[in-house]
């Protein structure tokens, strides 16, 4: 069952049960879950371990914008291109962040 659409509001986090380990042996980064698992890109890999479970996907994405001297809003789209399908596959849990008035 797909999960709600992502946004840049939305706080993402690795669940309880998935864990991202660096996996010596192969020298790889894997997603650990239960009777699954899940060899992420470098690329992935370095959006995964910033979720934090507090910071926005915006934020998330604003960080790696400035870490890779790359435009906000197409490091934004891609996040939530690669994390919606994370989700899709419960891998990733998410909530929205409602803006203050």
């Amino acid at each position: 069952m797909a999960q709600a659409a992502l946004s840049p509001r939305s706080v993402v986090r690795l669940p309880r049960h998935v864990l991202l380990r660096h996996d010596k042996v192969r020298g790889r980064w894997v997603l650990l879950a239960p009777e699954r698992v899940l060899v992420p890109d470098d690329i992935a890999v370095a959006v995964l371990q910033r979720l934090d479970g507090v910071r926005t996907l915006r934020e998330v994405a604003d960080a790696l914008a400035a870490d890779y001297a790359a435009p906000p809003e197409l490091i934004l789209n891609d996040v939530i291109a690669l994390l919606q399908g994370l989700a899709d596959k419960n891998f990733l849990t998410a909530t929205e962040v409602t803006p203050h008035e």
